[in-house]
């Protein structure tokens, strides 16, 4: 390397991750992520989000107007390794409250991406959804990851608030970056990389123990808060 041809530097001892494996299970205090299946799922979720169009926005596919609709869509999910679809359960109840998706897995560059994420009205605000998004993360730095994605359409804000909460940094916009049902989508970026994991999980951990909750449920510390100090960047548009 000289000054005017800078390259990047190398990495100590690096393999290239696994890919999410189809069967894969992730269980923690408040719920469980399972491979998202149609007949074991799909009738519960849509009890869930029935009616709830508005779910659907920003979502390339939905809202769905019917049971048999849905479970359509949910089964041409199945076959797929990449989006993996994740439903989510509440641990000890049969009822499904939302799902979420690894896609754009690309093992080689050490990226992964967390998308297609639908959360029932019963699943947002919850320890359970912020729970469910860190069982992901850990799964994916865990297994050698190091760059972990997120993106929305830049008009979503609810989604950009979302990401900075959970460690997030914001990255920029990609102008008319989509066509999706029709319109115009320029997309948001945010990620997570792998020397930012120790800091995050331990924030993680902390919130979503017990002692961060009073016995009426209200959290004392906010996770924004604890992650604040992990982000490098601040989105304006959140």
């Amino acid at each position: 390397m000289t000054e005017d041809r800078p390259v990047g530097p190398l990495i100590p001892g690096w393999r290239a991750p696994p890919a999410p494996p189809a069967d894969l299970l992730l269980e923690g205090r408040h719920v469980r992520l399972e491979p998202l299946r149609a007949d074991r799922h799909a009738a519960l979720l849509f009890r869930e989000i029935e009616g709830e169009d508005w779910l659907w926005d920003y979502m390339s596919v939905g809202p769905f107007n019917s049971a048999a609709q849905f479970h359509r869509f949910v089964q041409g999910t199945e076959a797929g390794t990449d989006p993996l679809f994740l439903a989510i359960r509440p641990r000890a109840e049969d009822r499904v409250v939302g799902f979420a998706a690894f896609l754009r897995v690309t093992p080689a560059a050490g990226s992964i991406e967390v998308g297609f994420i639908l959360m029932s009205p019963a699943l947002q605000r919850t320890p359970a959804a912020t729970e469910a998004m860190f069982l992901m993360m850990e799964w994916a730095f865990e297994a050698g990851y190091r760059r972990y994605e997120w993106k929305c359409d830049a008009l979503n804000r609810p989604s950009r608030r979302a990401a900075q909460r959970l460690g997030f940094s914001y990255e920029g916009v990609f102008r008319q970056a989509a066509v999706v049902k029709g319109r115009n989508r320029d997309t948001a970026w945010f990620a997570v990389i792998d020397k930012d994991w120790a800091a995050l999980r331990e924030a993680f951990e902390f919130w979503l123990s017990p002692a961060n909750f009073s016995d009426d449920g209200r959290q004392r510390e906010r996770l924004g808060d604890l992650t604040r100090l992990v982000r490098v960047s601040s989105d304006p548009e959140a």
